[in-house]
Protein backbone atom coordinates (compact mmCIF):
# COMPACT_ATOMS: atom_id res chain seq x y z
CA UNK A 1 0.00 0.00 0.00
CA UNK A 2 1.50 4.05 -1.07
CA UNK A 3 0.34 6.75 0.40
CA UNK A 4 -0.68 8.59 -2.44
CA UNK A 5 -3.16 5.78 -3.24
CA UNK A 6 -4.83 7.30 0.35
CA UNK A 7 -4.09 11.12 -0.93
CA UNK A 8 -5.81 9.84 -4.22
CA UNK A 9 -9.04 8.58 -2.61
CA UNK A 10 -9.39 11.53 0.04
CA UNK A 11 -9.28 13.60 -3.00
CA UNK A 12 -12.05 11.62 -5.00
CA UNK A 13 -13.75 11.39 -1.91
CA UNK A 14 -13.84 15.13 -1.70
CA UNK A 15 -14.99 16.00 -5.32
CA UNK A 16 -16.60 13.19 -6.51
CA UNK A 17 -14.88 13.42 -9.67
CA UNK A 18 -12.13 11.33 -11.31
CA UNK A 19 -11.09 13.95 -13.77
CA UNK A 20 -11.12 16.61 -10.85
CA UNK A 21 -9.11 14.53 -8.70
CA UNK A 22 -6.82 13.39 -11.21
CA UNK A 23 -6.44 17.00 -11.68
CA UNK A 24 -5.88 18.02 -8.13
CA UNK A 25 -3.52 15.32 -8.04
CA UNK A 26 -1.22 16.30 -10.66
CA UNK A 27 -1.40 12.63 -12.39
CA UNK A 28 -3.84 11.29 -15.78
CA UNK A 29 -7.00 10.49 -15.55
CA UNK A 30 -6.24 6.88 -16.70
CA UNK A 31 -3.53 6.85 -14.11
CA UNK A 32 -5.63 7.75 -11.34
CA UNK A 33 -8.10 5.26 -11.69
CA UNK A 34 -5.41 2.64 -11.97
CA UNK A 35 -4.07 3.86 -8.10
CA UNK A 36 -7.79 3.69 -6.87
CA UNK A 37 -8.26 0.13 -8.38
CA UNK A 38 -4.86 -0.83 -6.55
CA UNK A 39 -6.29 0.60 -3.35
CA UNK A 40 -9.20 -1.56 -3.45
CA UNK A 41 -7.54 -4.61 -4.13
CA UNK A 42 -5.01 -4.39 -1.70
CA UNK A 43 -7.98 -3.34 0.96
CA UNK A 44 -9.84 -6.29 -1.06
CA UNK A 45 -12.98 -4.14 -1.44
CA UNK A 46 -14.81 -1.47 -3.49
CA UNK A 47 -14.91 2.07 -2.28
CA UNK A 48 -16.42 3.80 -4.48
CA UNK A 49 -19.40 3.49 -7.05
CA UNK A 50 -18.93 4.24 -10.71
CA UNK A 51 -22.39 3.96 -11.66
CA UNK A 52 -23.50 7.03 -9.97
CA UNK A 53 -22.49 10.69 -11.17
CA UNK A 54 -21.11 12.20 -9.01
CA UNK A 55 -18.97 9.29 -7.68
CA UNK A 56 -20.22 8.11 -4.24
CA UNK A 57 -18.39 5.94 -1.82
CA UNK A 58 -19.54 2.52 -1.14
CA UNK A 59 -20.75 1.71 2.63
CA UNK A 60 -17.01 0.75 2.85
CA UNK A 61 -15.69 3.37 1.66
CA UNK A 62 -17.30 5.53 4.10
CA UNK A 63 -15.83 3.64 7.32
CA UNK A 64 -12.44 3.48 5.26
CA UNK A 65 -12.43 7.81 4.58
CA UNK A 66 -11.59 8.84 8.28
CA UNK A 67 -9.12 5.58 8.21
CA UNK A 68 -7.14 7.25 5.28
CA UNK A 69 -7.35 10.34 6.76
CA UNK A 70 -5.99 9.85 10.21
CA UNK A 71 -3.50 7.82 8.39
CA UNK A 72 -2.39 10.97 5.95
CA UNK A 73 -2.31 13.24 8.78
CA UNK A 74 -0.18 10.71 10.94
CA UNK A 75 2.69 10.43 8.70
CA UNK A 76 2.71 13.93 7.46
CA UNK A 77 2.98 14.61 11.19
CA UNK A 78 5.98 12.04 11.59
CA UNK A 79 7.58 13.61 8.39
CA UNK A 80 7.07 17.08 9.69
CA UNK A 81 8.89 15.72 13.16
CA UNK A 82 11.46 14.32 10.92
CA UNK A 83 12.55 17.05 8.71
CA UNK A 84 12.26 19.60 11.33
CA UNK A 85 15.26 17.35 13.38
CA UNK A 86 16.94 17.03 9.75
CA UNK A 87 17.01 20.84 9.17
CA UNK A 88 18.73 21.38 12.07
CA UNK A 89 21.52 19.52 10.75
CA UNK A 90 23.60 19.22 7.01
CA UNK A 91 19.99 19.89 4.36
CA UNK A 92 19.63 17.36 2.23
CA UNK A 93 18.16 18.00 -1.33
CA UNK A 94 16.85 14.38 -2.85
CA UNK A 95 16.86 14.58 -7.06
CA UNK A 96 14.89 11.90 -9.06
CA UNK A 97 16.48 11.67 -12.06
CA UNK A 98 15.96 10.01 -15.62
CA UNK A 99 18.97 7.01 -15.76
CA UNK A 100 20.91 8.22 -18.70
CA UNK A 101 20.92 11.77 -17.41
CA UNK A 102 22.61 10.56 -14.08
CA UNK A 103 25.67 9.95 -16.43
CA UNK A 104 25.62 13.07 -18.54
CA UNK A 105 23.97 16.41 -17.15
CA UNK A 106 23.60 15.38 -13.27
CA UNK A 107 27.52 15.50 -12.26
CA UNK A 108 28.33 18.70 -14.30
CA UNK A 109 25.32 20.62 -12.60
CA UNK A 110 26.05 19.11 -9.22
CA UNK A 111 28.97 21.16 -9.40
CA UNK A 112 26.91 24.27 -9.91
CA UNK A 113 24.19 23.43 -7.01
CA UNK A 114 27.95 22.73 -4.65
CA UNK A 115 29.19 26.50 -5.68
CA UNK A 116 25.41 27.60 -4.26
CA UNK A 117 24.83 25.54 -1.53
CA UNK A 118 28.44 23.94 -0.23
CA UNK A 119 26.76 23.10 3.22
CA UNK A 120 23.81 20.57 1.21
CA UNK A 121 24.27 16.75 0.74
CA UNK A 122 22.39 15.40 -2.64
CA UNK A 123 20.49 12.16 -2.58
CA UNK A 124 19.70 9.98 -6.10
CA UNK A 125 16.10 8.73 -6.60
CA UNK A 126 16.48 5.92 -8.72
CA UNK A 127 14.43 6.61 -12.65
CA UNK A 128 11.28 4.61 -12.20
CA UNK A 129 10.96 3.59 -15.91
CA UNK A 130 7.67 5.19 -16.90
CA UNK A 131 6.78 9.07 -16.72
CA UNK A 132 4.27 9.16 -14.36
CA UNK A 133 5.99 6.88 -11.66
CA UNK A 134 9.42 9.64 -12.07
CA UNK A 135 6.56 12.61 -12.10
CA UNK A 136 4.89 10.98 -8.99
CA UNK A 137 8.50 11.73 -6.67
CA UNK A 138 8.30 15.40 -7.72
CA UNK A 139 4.65 15.38 -7.09
CA UNK A 140 4.11 13.14 -3.73
CA UNK A 141 7.00 15.37 -2.56
CA UNK A 142 9.42 12.35 -1.97
CA UNK A 143 11.90 14.77 -4.52
CA UNK A 144 13.08 18.01 -4.45
CA UNK A 145 13.76 18.35 -7.96
CA UNK A 146 13.10 16.79 -10.86
CA UNK A 147 15.49 15.92 -13.74
CA UNK A 148 14.02 14.87 -16.87
CA UNK A 149 14.04 15.56 -20.82
CA UNK A 150 11.22 17.40 -22.26
CA UNK A 151 10.02 17.38 -26.00
CA UNK A 152 6.89 18.34 -27.18
CA UNK A 153 6.03 14.78 -27.69
CA UNK A 154 6.11 14.09 -24.31
CA UNK A 155 3.23 15.96 -22.52
CA UNK A 156 4.30 16.88 -18.58
CA UNK A 157 1.38 16.80 -16.58
CA UNK A 158 2.31 19.69 -14.27
CA UNK A 159 0.31 22.40 -13.27
CA UNK A 160 2.84 25.39 -14.38
CA UNK A 161 1.11 27.51 -11.25
CA UNK A 162 2.57 24.97 -8.75
CA UNK A 163 5.78 23.85 -10.59
CA UNK A 164 8.49 25.60 -12.10
CA UNK A 165 11.56 24.39 -14.45
CA UNK A 166 14.61 25.45 -15.84
CA UNK A 167 16.23 24.49 -19.37
CA UNK A 168 19.84 22.96 -18.48
CA UNK A 169 21.17 21.86 -21.94
CA UNK A 170 19.72 20.42 -25.44
CA UNK A 171 20.64 17.10 -26.63
CA UNK A 172 19.41 14.66 -29.71
CA UNK A 173 18.30 11.84 -30.01
CA UNK A 174 19.17 9.85 -32.75
CA UNK A 175 18.92 6.31 -34.56
CA UNK A 176 22.86 4.67 -34.35
CA UNK A 177 24.30 0.80 -34.51
CA UNK A 178 26.63 -1.47 -34.29
CA UNK A 179 29.08 -0.58 -37.91
CA UNK A 180 28.32 -4.52 -38.65
CA UNK A 181 25.07 -3.52 -39.40
CA UNK A 182 25.43 -1.24 -41.70
CA UNK A 183 23.96 -2.24 -45.33
CA UNK A 184 22.33 -1.43 -48.42
CA UNK A 185 19.02 -2.81 -46.97
CA UNK A 186 18.74 -0.96 -43.61
CA UNK A 187 19.65 2.67 -45.63
CA UNK A 188 16.69 1.75 -47.86
CA UNK A 189 14.43 1.89 -45.03
CA UNK A 190 15.46 4.76 -43.50
CA UNK A 191 14.76 6.35 -47.15
CA UNK A 192 11.53 4.78 -47.19
CA UNK A 193 12.47 2.74 -50.21
CA UNK A 194 12.09 -0.71 -48.32
CA UNK A 195 9.12 -2.68 -46.24
CA UNK A 196 12.04 -4.93 -44.54
CA UNK A 197 12.20 -4.69 -40.86
CA UNK A 198 14.94 -3.30 -39.10
CA UNK A 199 16.30 -4.99 -35.67
CA UNK A 200 14.96 -2.46 -33.23
CA UNK A 201 16.04 -1.51 -29.70
CA UNK A 202 12.65 -0.74 -28.24
CA UNK A 203 11.77 1.38 -25.25
CA UNK A 204 7.99 0.57 -24.82
CA UNK A 205 5.43 3.15 -24.11
CA UNK A 206 5.77 3.54 -20.72
CA UNK A 207 9.28 6.10 -20.94
CA UNK A 208 10.08 9.05 -22.06
CA UNK A 209 12.06 7.99 -25.03
CA UNK A 210 9.24 5.14 -26.00
CA UNK A 211 6.41 7.94 -26.04
CA UNK A 212 8.82 10.49 -28.17
CA UNK A 213 9.49 7.49 -30.61
CA UNK A 214 5.93 6.53 -30.99
CA UNK A 215 4.69 9.64 -32.26
CA UNK A 216 7.92 9.80 -34.44
CA UNK A 217 6.81 6.49 -35.92
CA UNK A 218 3.46 7.46 -36.23
CA UNK A 219 4.38 10.08 -38.48
CA UNK A 220 7.59 8.45 -40.33
CA UNK A 221 7.11 4.62 -41.80
CA UNK A 222 9.48 2.66 -39.69
CA UNK A 223 9.25 -1.37 -40.72
CA UNK A 224 10.62 -3.06 -37.62
CA UNK A 225 10.98 -5.99 -35.46
CA UNK A 226 11.72 -5.58 -31.96
CA UNK A 227 14.90 -7.48 -30.49
CA UNK A 228 14.97 -6.27 -27.05
CA UNK A 229 12.71 -3.91 -24.62
CA UNK A 230 13.79 -1.89 -21.84
CA UNK A 231 12.88 1.57 -20.67
CA UNK A 232 16.54 2.18 -19.76
CA UNK A 233 18.93 3.90 -22.90
CA UNK A 234 21.94 2.99 -20.91
CA UNK A 235 20.99 -1.06 -20.99
CA UNK A 236 19.96 -0.29 -24.52
CA UNK A 237 23.04 1.15 -25.69
CA UNK A 238 24.77 -2.02 -24.24
CA UNK A 239 23.04 -3.96 -26.54
CA UNK A 240 23.42 -1.55 -29.65
CA UNK A 241 27.19 -1.81 -28.98
CA UNK A 242 26.56 -5.39 -29.44
CA UNK A 243 24.79 -5.34 -32.55
CA UNK A 244 21.87 -6.67 -31.37
CA UNK A 245 20.03 -3.83 -33.26
CA UNK A 246 19.23 -0.23 -34.12
CA UNK A 247 18.38 2.12 -31.33
CA UNK A 248 17.64 6.00 -30.84
CA UNK A 249 20.10 7.31 -28.06
CA UNK A 250 20.99 10.40 -27.14
CA UNK A 251 23.92 12.00 -28.02
CA UNK A 252 25.86 13.11 -24.83
CA UNK A 253 25.73 9.41 -23.58
CA UNK A 254 27.08 8.00 -27.08
CA UNK A 255 29.55 10.87 -27.97
CA UNK A 256 32.56 8.70 -27.42
CA UNK A 257 30.91 6.00 -28.98
CA UNK A 258 30.50 7.61 -32.29
CA UNK A 259 34.05 9.34 -31.74
CA UNK A 260 35.71 5.48 -31.73
CA UNK A 261 33.67 4.13 -34.09
CA UNK A 262 31.92 1.82 -31.79
CA UNK A 263 28.99 3.13 -32.89
CA UNK A 264 27.79 4.85 -35.80
CA UNK A 265 24.35 6.84 -37.33
CA UNK A 266 22.03 4.80 -38.91
CA UNK A 267 21.02 7.98 -40.92
CA UNK A 268 21.84 11.70 -41.58
CA UNK A 269 18.13 12.32 -42.49
CA UNK A 270 17.58 15.35 -39.45
CA UNK A 271 13.84 13.76 -40.11
CA UNK A 272 14.91 10.83 -37.49
CA UNK A 273 16.94 12.92 -35.05
CA UNK A 274 14.67 14.62 -31.83
CA UNK A 275 16.27 17.75 -30.41
CA UNK A 276 15.56 17.31 -26.84
CA UNK A 277 15.38 20.11 -23.87
CA UNK A 278 16.89 19.05 -20.40
CA UNK A 279 15.01 20.66 -17.55
CA UNK A 280 15.34 21.09 -13.85
CA UNK A 281 11.68 20.93 -12.36
CA UNK A 282 10.61 22.05 -8.64
CA UNK A 283 7.61 22.33 -6.64
CA UNK A 284 6.88 26.19 -5.77
CA UNK A 285 5.27 24.72 -2.84
CA UNK A 286 8.09 22.74 -1.54
CA UNK A 287 6.68 19.77 1.10
CA UNK A 288 9.54 19.51 3.41
CA UNK A 289 12.20 22.05 5.45
CA UNK A 290 15.31 21.36 2.59
CA UNK A 291 13.12 22.53 -0.66
CA UNK A 292 14.94 24.63 -3.02
CA UNK A 293 14.31 28.34 -2.14
CA UNK A 294 13.11 31.14 -4.62
CA UNK A 295 17.25 32.89 -4.10
CA UNK A 296 18.74 29.46 -4.29
CA UNK A 297 16.27 28.83 -7.53
CA UNK A 298 17.35 31.94 -9.37
CA UNK A 299 20.63 31.30 -9.08
CA UNK A 300 20.43 28.35 -10.68
CA UNK A 301 18.50 29.59 -13.30
CA UNK A 302 21.29 32.04 -13.95
CA UNK A 303 23.73 29.76 -14.05
CA UNK A 304 21.93 27.58 -16.56
CA UNK A 305 21.57 30.58 -18.47
CA UNK A 306 25.29 30.63 -18.62
CA UNK A 307 26.30 27.53 -19.92
CA UNK A 308 22.90 26.57 -22.15
CA UNK A 309 25.40 26.75 -25.09
CA UNK A 310 28.84 25.20 -23.46
CA UNK A 311 27.54 21.95 -23.37
CA UNK A 312 25.59 21.11 -26.23
CA UNK A 313 26.52 18.52 -28.22
CA UNK A 314 26.70 19.00 -31.94
CA UNK A 315 24.51 17.11 -34.11
CA UNK A 316 25.78 13.99 -35.26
Amino acid sequence: MELKWLKDFVALASTGSFSRAAEIRNVTQSAFSRRIKQLEAWLGADLVSRATLPAELTPEGVAFLPVAQGAIRTMQEARATTQAARAQARPVINIAALQALTVTTLPRWLQQLDRQMPEARTRLIPDRGGIEANLDALVDGEADLLLTYAHPYVPMLLDPRQFDWIALDRDVIQPVMAPELQNDRLRAVFAGDSDAEIPYLDYGHASFFGTALKRLFSSRKMPRRVTHESAMCIGLRALALEGRGVCWLPGSLIADDLRHGRLITATNDPGWHLEIEIRLYRCRTPHNQSGISDPLWNNLRQFALQGQDKHRPAPQ
